[in-house]
């Protein structure tokens, strides 16, 4: 029989040791480490393997019975591939609030309703009439949906057993623990034992299992990195909690594509989805605004529009200040400087703010021309062309580089009305032919996408 281990973890960068400390060797805090208690995992102790041990030709892998669940959630689905695959560990993630619990119970409820049979929801942080409340107000009646509260990972499992639920729905593991182990629930080691056995209960049996995860400080999933390489797909939901559209970004999906994102909206009775993103942000813009450029973006394999509006004002101080809300930080920085050293805006006492419309974070580089034109027609007041969509990344040179997958941005550009799109000069249309509907305005550097997207 296998013999317990005894070590100790830092509880915030997870550095081990093997005798008791004060002090973290790894990150340098106080009062960090923790004991934990290994005992011998499930298969270890007598469980069976869920995948079995015996080599077998490749060829002869049997993949019936693999189909995807429906989901009438369709830009769930979307994230997820198309749909649940059976025997499958997700792990959503998110911030306090910004609906998980909402999104999770919605999916349990239309999954029970759209294939008649049990689907699981186990909450080990709300009471069952917390749980009816929220879906009495979201419309939830089903009688294929069964609750339970309930921490401990063996009485969970029973109850899964007895169920036999097509799906499975963990809120949150971070509360489950194991009998097996001394530690208290949420530590390292029980967050590793929970995810194991619901990996392996998962393989063995079938059935998909959904498990919310918390987060910390720094937005990254809570406990041990092992936890997301066990799971199959992890999920982020994101969103600005004073805005009400929420983002779920797919960053791991052995079932299908990651970098997906599927749009919500956050509403009175639930998460309502977005089928149209782009014309949502798109709908409050205002018109020969000075500041406002429309970028194209890629979620995925998604286009997305969305308004990028800049403000440049004269600064008090000696040293301006560089504001970005939705874009990243250090890409203002950059192309603030090509604006200043190689199309000759004087930007060194000049305020910069920019901000990314509807709360989005956009991080692909396709979105520096958009930044640098916004900014431009801010310090010219002169608008930007209001049927003129913006693409291309900036380089040091003051040069505009090519991006991938143009056609289909400027397929949804034209789709949503506009005529003209700044592209870079360097793109092949033997290679990628264009959409009709759209004329393409080749630039070669950012100092003459300035002045061709400028109304004069």
């Amino acid at each position: 029989m296998a013999k317990t281990r005894t070590h100790w973890v830092c509880q915030r960068c997870g550095r081990t040791a093997p005798r008791e400390m004060g002090r973290c060797p790894g990150c340098g805090e106080w009062n960090t480490m923790v004991e934990v208690v290994e005992q011998p995992s499930a298969t270890a102790a007598g469980l069976p393997s869920a995948l079995g041990s015996e080599p077998r030709r490749l060829t002869e892998i049997e993949t019936e019975g693999l189909d995807r669940l429906p989901l009438p959630l369709g830009e769930f689905a979307r994230v997820l591939g198309g749909g649940v695959v059976p025997g499958s560990l997700i792990l959503v993630a998110g911030d306090p609030g910004i609906g998980k619990s909402t999104l999770l119970l919605q999916t349990a409820g239309v999954m029970a309703e759209a294939t008649g049979q049990p689907v699981l929801y186990v909450s080990g942080e709300e009471s069952a009439r917390q749980i009816r409340m929220r879906a009495d107000r979201l419309s939830i009646r089903n009688d294929d949906l069964f609750v339970v509260t309930e921490t401990n990972l063996e009485t969970i499992l029973r109850h899964a057993e007895r169920v036999r639920p097509l799906v499975m729905i963990v809120d949150s593991v971070q509360t489950v623990y194991s009998e097996e182990l001394t530690s208290a629930a949420g530590s390292i080691s029980q967050v590793r034992q929970a995810a194991a056995r619901f990996q392996w209960w998962a393989k063995a049996e079938g059935v998909a299992v959904f498990l919310v995860g918390h987060v910390t400080k720094a937005g990254a999933i809570a406990g041990p990195k092992v936890l997301e390489h066990i799971v199959d797909t992890v999920l982020y939901l994101e969103g600005d909690l004073f805005h009400t559209y929420r983002l779920l970004r797919s960053v791991k999906n052995r079932f299908g594509a990651t970098s997906e994102v599927g749009v919500f909206e956050m509403r009175e009775r639930g998460m309502v989805e977005v089928l149209n993103p782009s014309e949502v942000f798109l709908a409050e813009r205002m018109v020969n605004a000075p500041g406002s450029a429309i970028a194209v973006t890629m979620e995925g394999t998604r286009p997305l529009l969305v308004e990028i509006q800049a403000l440049a004002s004269h600064s008090s101080f000696g040293h301006p200040r560089r504001t970005a809300n939705g874009v990243d930080f250090n890409r203002l920085l950059l192309i603030t400087a090509v604006l200043s050293r190689r199309v000759g805006l004087r930007l060194y006492d000049q305020d910069v703010f920019a901000n990314v419309i509807g709360g989005l974070q956009v991080g692909e580089p396709a979105a520096d021309l958009a930044v640098a034109v916004a900014i431009a027609s801010s310090v010219r007041d002169r608008p930007v062309a209001a049927d003129l969509a913006v693409i291309g990344e900036v380089g040091l040179s003051g040069e505009v580089r090519a991006v991938g997958q143009t056609a289909a941005r400027l397929k949804e550009a034209a789709q949503l009305g506009f005529r003209r799109c700044l592209l870079p000069r360097t793109v092949r249309r033997g290679h990628e032919p264009l959409p009709e509907g759209i004329e393409a305005v080749p630039v070669r550097s950012v100092a003459e996408a300035v002045e061709k997207a400028l109304v004069k």
